[in-house]
């Protein structure tokens, strides 16, 4: 008798543990949760932010083949080749295709390039990895999210000996860089542009504005991000997490850019554009959205 008393309690002990929210990464914070909101940016800027950059995904799953073409440099080649990379970040890798991506941008070897949310750091370490001992890169995220979520996982990849050419700075996002970082040879903004849209307070005229001054003459802004629908503008920045591309050429011109460059690597025709494509909720499509690959040059 006594013994089945005892099985009953821990029973139910077990029952009275609380369990995470069914579809909620206990690992990540959940949007709209006091982790995930804040004055300088929504709680939808933050959840897309979560997994930019992060390789997030589960140790088991296989890593999709991924082989860079041909005409790519092979220092960028090397750096995605690189056997001490993370595998985490390599389950990105054909989904991104960073190899074509980064050439595209112009990032080379001895290269200066800032970098607009770096996020958890996917595409700032190859870019220390390409630009190598010779070059630089100035990563920023701003104070809230690194103290929301982003301190953690971008210590840890900071440590690594790759990234010692790699300065984190954490500012307001309208005003990215600190005065060192002039004449640089790129910019780049991953997958996180149309946050901007969604941050409280943030001036986009003033963010193109402060990168057109951070740049070299003849310096490059790279841009990618998942397409909305055309003729949407801004209404799907927080829902899709998408924006329409030319929002993006009309600001971005209007700081003093000129158009260099689009290219369609990673192009979806078969995207409806109707889906959430940040990463938590695109769950098996991540990575298989319409992106637009934007190149534009401070002339």
């Amino acid at each position: 008798m006594n013994k089945l008393l005892a099985l009953a309690l821990v029973l139910a002990a077990g029952c009275g543990k609380s369990k995470p929210k069914e579809g909620i990464d206990p690992g990540q914070p959940e949007q709209g949760s006091a982790v995930a909101t804040g004055s300088a940016g929504s709680g939808s800027a933050m959840g897309s932010a979560v997994a930019a950059g992060s390789g997030s995904g589960s140790a088991e799953a296989p890593i999709p083949p991924y082989t860079p073409a041909a005409d790519v440099p092979q220092a960028i080649k090397d750096a995605i080749a690189a056997t001490d990379r993370d595998d985490a970040d390599r389950r990105l890798d054909a989904g991104r295709k960073p190899g074509e991506v980064l050439a595209f941008f112009h990032i080379a070897p001895g290269a200066k390039v800032g970098e607009i949310f770096a996020g958890r750091g996917y595409t700032t370490e190859l870019m220390a990895r390409i630009v190598g001992p010779t070059g630089k890169i100035w990563a920023e995220n701003t104070k809230e999210f690194m103290d929301a979520f982003l301190r953690e996982p971008w210590t840890k990849r900071a440590a690594k000996p790759v990234m010692a050419n790699v300065v984190g700075v954490e500012r307001n996002i309208d005003d990215p860089f600190p005065p060192e970082a002039k004449d640089l040879d790129a910019v780049v903004t991953v997958l996180n542009y149309h946050d901007t849209v969604n941050m409280k307070g943030t001036d986009r005229g003033k963010m193109n504005k402060a990168i057109f001054d951070h740049l070299k003459k003849g310096g490059y802004y790279g841009i990618v991000d998942s397409s909305a629908t055309d003729g949407s503008g801004t209404k799907d920045t927080d829902t899709l997490h998408r924006i329409d591309q030319k929002v993006v050429e009309t600001e971005v011109k209007a700081a003093g850019f000129k158009p260099a460059g689009e290219s369609n690597v990673l192009r979806n025709p078969d995207d409806k554009r109707d889906w959430n494509s940040s990463p938590k909720a695109a769950g098996d499509k991540r990575g298989t959205s319409d992106r637009f690959v934007l190149l534009f040059q401070k002339p």
